[in-house]
């Protein structure tokens, strides 16, 4: 017999018992169902850590008020402002491996066009500021550096903002109020997503920061160029480590601080962060996909209990093909192929039904899902061994068997 003839007899054998083969295919469909599946949403959420590290800004560094002490009381990170505008300046000056900085005021503010108004978050910015955070432009253009030096009352704001303000009309060279303020939109930035801390980046308006500093906010923000942060831009490829390190000696040096104090400033590596939050997800999936597995090998100790009966049922059937010729190995690959056809079937409608759940997951969810044609291969390539490991012994048994001793057998 060769390759087909032992498929169509092992079909043909299958089809008697379709209700009985249905049933030991469902382990093997509910395993690779839930591989595929849960692969799926396991890319799906690194997928998400990688939108947000998009959305940060690539080999960012972020540059914080540290704790300070008064009176012997230390006091909290940002109780206190320490860190300038001229900071960040100094720093991209001086630190080789800093391709960009942009020293960032902050405030929360209500903006009003017309009869409607919106409460959001208000940056003072420099012109690097989306550079730094590799934030484009859906229309308009960017804050210069003649709006800075003219603390020009100029605005650039954020897919949230204009559509609670202007809905579906053009924001460009209209005038919102901001505290008061007659502000000309001239830019709206395009859609950022929301952060790690789940914030909704978009709900933000960006204006200079002299002006910032001089119309809109009060207190330590408006006094002696402070800011509440900086963020830096590394150069491609450069040491993150290093250049870290080389901003802490300058900070230091400019802040006079002594061997034996501690840092006013706190340094923030965002790409250290997010790289231990994907490493984090994939640890997740890959323990979500050996879970899932557990259901290919239930589903493959199915298929050999199955097998197993079958060659008992069909004892005097082996025997009489053996007497009229039939070779060991043909029996061996009848009831091998079965095995093997049976897992591949289950492991071919599971690849749908897990297609189906995740798409079900991420339409009822909004979790991003994402298939890996590599995943759907594999589990399907798995399912297919499955059914030959665990089938080889009952077609191994089967072509042992002695063909008179299986036509006596009742």
């Amino acid at each position: 017999m060769n390759t087909l003839a032992s498929l169509a007899v092992a079909l043909r054998a299958l089809r008697v018992n379709m209700l009985r083969s249905g049933l030991t295919m469902l382990g093997i469909v509910i395993g690779v169902a839930a591989v595929i599946t849960m692969v799926a949403v396991g890319e799906g959420a690194q997928e998400r850590v990688r939108e947000q590290i998009r959305s940060l800004g690539s080999n960012l560094i972020i540059i914080l008020s540290g704790a300070i002490t008064q009176g012997g009381a230390r006091l909290g990170f940002g109780s206190q402002l320490t860190i300038t505008e001229d900071d960040g300046y100094a720093i991209a000056r001086e630190v080789d491996l800093v391709q960009a900085t942009a020293p960032v005021t902050r405030g929360t503010v209500q903006t009003v066009f017309g009869n409607l108004n919106w409460g959001t978050v208000l940056y003072g910015i420099t012109p690097d500021y989306l550079e730094v955070r590799d934030w484009d432009l859906q229309q308009g253009r960017a804050i210069a550096q003649e709006d800075v030096d003219a603390a020009a009352k100029v605005v650039l704001i954020g897919q949230t903002v204009a559509n609670n303000l202007f809905g579906d009309a053009d924001p460009l060279d209209q005038t919102i109020r901001v505290r008061k303020v007659p502000f000309t939109v001239i830019g709206v930035l395009a859609k950022k997503g929301q952060s790690m801390q789940g914030q909704d980046q978009d709900d933000a308006i960006l204006v200079p920061i002299s002006t910032a500093r001089k119309r809109l906010l009060g207190g330590q923000q408006a006094r002696q160029r402070a800011v509440v942060a900086i963020s830096v831009k590394i150069r491609d490829g450069a040491d993150m480590a290093e250049a870290e390190s080389q901003i802490r000696d300058l900070l230091r040096q400019r802040h006079r601080l002594g061997p034996n104090q501690d840092d006013d400033f706190w340094l923030r590596n965002l790409s250290e962060v997010l790289e231990t939050q994907q490493a984090a997800q994939r640890v997740m999936a890959l323990l979500l996909a050996a879970v899932a597995s557990v259901s290919l090998v239930v589903g493959g100790i199915g298929i050999m209990n199955i097998m197993l009966v079958s060659v008992t049922e069909r004892t005097r059937e082996i025997g009489l093909r053996m007497a009229v010729g039939a070779r060991r190995r043909d029996i061996l690959a009848q009831f091998l192929i079965e095995a093997v056809t049976l897992a591949a079937i289950g492991g071919l409608i599971g690849v749908g039904l897990g297609i189906l759940a995740a798409t079900g997951i991420a339409y009822f969810t909004d979790w991003p899902v994402r298939f890996a044609p590599a995943a759907i291969v594999l589990a399907v390539g798995f399912a297919a061994a499955v059914g030959v490991f665990f089938g080889f012994y009952p077609a191994r048994k089967a072509s042992r068997l002695e063909p008179m001793e299986a036509l006596r057998f009742e």
